[in-house]
């Protein structure tokens, strides 16, 4: 076992085998879900984010921290080739929100070829995140621990898609082009910088639960959902208790002398918030 792979599985508190099948992609994908959240804390700090294995390592794994999709999907890239999966990075386009026109490629998921099937798996959507790999085929509904989501194929794009209420969403679009370090730094830095980029007015943060729920935070206010079905939602009344769930609900690390904070370093973060914004899931 390599030394990032243990540190990989400490962090997961992982005890399970790590054959090269697709129940061990099921089973690592669902608990990367429900263990590193999703969160944007880095780009409203600010801190740079880079992309190397060393720097995702220390990050994610080493510090407790979680990162949003070149970080999640970086990491998990890099555990499933250590394993010995053939796994490669897409880049894709996210329209979650119906854009009028096509915006860039800042969204990392990964392609897994596995016994003669492509398999996508994504860590690192957020709220909507995959929990579990789905079989490259278009038109089927796959059922995963959190949710049905199905792809559609136009030409050589695909457009993946979860049911929300009976209504089928688009999330992202995606061809199978390879791509290289450089593209995922250049849309990473968009993803940081552009003045537009909703990382840059948000806390964003979400951690998947086994039980088929997650629990999320947009700024002040939080959420816990089992299923779709809200079982605990408030607004956090102050920067102190922000912090304190952070850490108790989120499992976040806040200690690291380089990637961790402060709470007087979240208090100069989240002045910018409103304490009670409109809720969002």
């Amino acid at each position: 076992m390599t030394p990032i792979l243990n540190a990989y599985f400490a962090r997961l508190n992982w005890s399970g085998r790590t054959e090269v099948n697709i129940e061990t992609l099921r089973a690592l994908h669902l608990q990367h879900n429900c263990t590193i959240p999703f969160e944007n804390l880095d780009v409203l700090l600010p801190r740079e984010m880079h992309l190397d294995d060393r720097s995702l390592e220390e990050k994610l794994i080493t510090a407790r921290r979680g990162g949003y999709c070149f970080e999640q999907n970086g990491v998990f890239e890099r555990v499933l080739r250590e394993l010995g999966f053939t796994v490669r990075s897409l880049l894709g386009r996210v329209v979650l929100a119906n854009p009028p026109n096509l915006p860039p490629r800042t969204h990392r998921l990964l392609l897994v070829e596995l016994d003669g099937e492509s398999w996508v798996a994504d860590v690192g959507f957020g709220g909507q995140t995959l929990t579990a790999p789905i079989r490259l085929q278009a038109d089927m509904i796959q059922k995963t621990p959190h949710g049905e989501y199905r792809l559609q194929q136009e030409g050589d794009d695909w457009i993946l898609q979860f049911c929300h209420h009976e209504h089928w969403q688009s999330m992202y679009r995606f061809d199978r082009v390879t791509q290289q370090q450089s593209d995922h730094v250049m849309g990473n830095f968009w993803s940081a910088h552009w003045p537009q980029s909703h990382f840059r007015h948000h806390l964003l943060m979400c951690r998947h639960l086994p039980d088929g729920g997650k629990l999320t935070l947009t700024n002040f206010h939080f959420t816990h959902y089992d299923n779709d079905r809200v079982v605990e939602q408030r607004n956090l009344p102050d920067v102190a208790s922000l912090y304190a769930l952070l850490q108790e609900r989120f499992g976040l690390g806040v200690t690291d002398a380089k990637h961790g904070f402060t709470e007087t370093e979240l208090a100069r973060v989240m002045a910018a918030f409103d304490t009670h914004p409109e809720a969002g899931k």
